[in-house]
């Protein structure tokens, strides 16, 4: 029987919300998070000159045929957890080869995917977004990506107003046992006058852009899921991501040029699903900042009713937007 393939962490309550709509839909679901292989989970697959991959994967209750899988949802699995006896080199070399083995399998299934691994990897890189939106007619902002301090007060000159610093790729990291975000910063005098530590990494700065509020644009396949995000705070209004507790949210509609924009943008990575970001200005011009081809959504549905779930569980099953 045909089934869906959902990798995801198991307590991604966002990926249950997927798993009821497919259910509820009538499809087989067989689901797995990486961290169960191989203790929990055992891989059995062959190959030969008369047909592809064959074989299967296997829980302590469930079971699914390579051949059934007609489509996969892969969306933050967790790492192996392999034998805690094994030595940490050990562990480094099991790790290689579980993810080339088990990934290798799984990324070799010819079928629907939201989204391939290969091309949610390659989508992460925030160069290659704004190259990507702006090929595809998408309004961008002026960026720099640098390591020198120089290169910084050039393009501040150049741009002729206010900028912003923010991270190049994820903004969250652990220090100390403790989850930090690095937000965006609006660069100021004081910042241009003592750039230190500027040459250690690459920093992204862009122009500010003006905005009346901004976009999450949430896509699921042909279907468009665009949401506005009203900043209650100063913090907010430079990041609402810093400030969440203050954000307002409205259904909106996506311009029709935007619309063609994205689906060229989506087509060109090789993309079933994204979360993107856009400034809306006090003009109406939407001006592409990022997207997140992992990204969140769950909140989104909850706060405005955009029944997210369900377009992303037709997406897997095929069926037309």
């Amino acid at each position: 029987m045909p089934t869906v393939l959902v990798i995801a962490a198991r307590d991604d309550w966002p990926t249950d919300r997927v798993v009821k709509a497919l259910t509820d839909g009538g499809a087989e679901v067989f689901r797995m998070d990486t961290a169960e292989f191989p203790q929990e989970l055992t891989l059995a697959g062959r190959i030969d000159a008369r047909q592809g991959w064959a074989g299967g994967l296997t829980t302590a209750h469930r079971a699914v045929d390579l051949a059934d899988i007609s489509a996969v949802y892969y969306r933050a699995p967790n790492p192996f957890a392999l034998p805690t006896a094994m030595s940490e080199p050990e562990r480094r070399f099991a790790a290689a080869q579980a993810r080339a083995g088990l990934g290798g399998i799984i990324t070799a299934l010819d079928c629907r995917w939201v989204n391939h691994p290969a091309a949610m990897s390659r989508a992460e890189y925030k160069p290659l977004q704004l190259a990507t939106a702006r090929q595809a007619g998408l309004t961008i902002p002026p960026t720099l990506i640098t390591n020198t301090p120089d290169a910084v007060r050039a393009f501040v000159g150049d741009v002729g107003g206010s900028v912003i610093c923010k991270p190049v790729a994820t903004p969250v990291f652990v220090e100390g046992d403790q989850l930090k975000a690095v937000y965006t910063h609006r660069v100021t005098e004081a910042d241009l006058d003592d750039l230190r530590g500027i040459d250690t990494t690459a920093h992204l700065f862009q122009a500010w852009v003006d905005k009346a509020h901004e976009v999450r644009l949430t896509v699921a396949g042909d279907r468009l899921f665009a949401a506005e995000v009203h900043a209650g705070s100063a913090a907010a209004h430079t990041d609402w991501r810093s400030d969440y507790a203050s954000l307002t949210y409205r259904t909106t509609t996506t311009p029709d040029d935007v619309a063609e924009g994205v689906r060229r943008y989506m087509s060109a990575l090789g993309l079933r699903f994204a979360a993107m970001d856009f400034v809306v200005g006090p003009d109406g011009e939407w001006t592409f900042l990022e997207a997140n081809p992992c990204g969140q959504w769950d909140w989104i549905e909850h706060a405005t009713g955009l029944d997210i779930a369900k377009a992303i569980a037709d997406e897997l099953l095929g069926v037309p937007a």
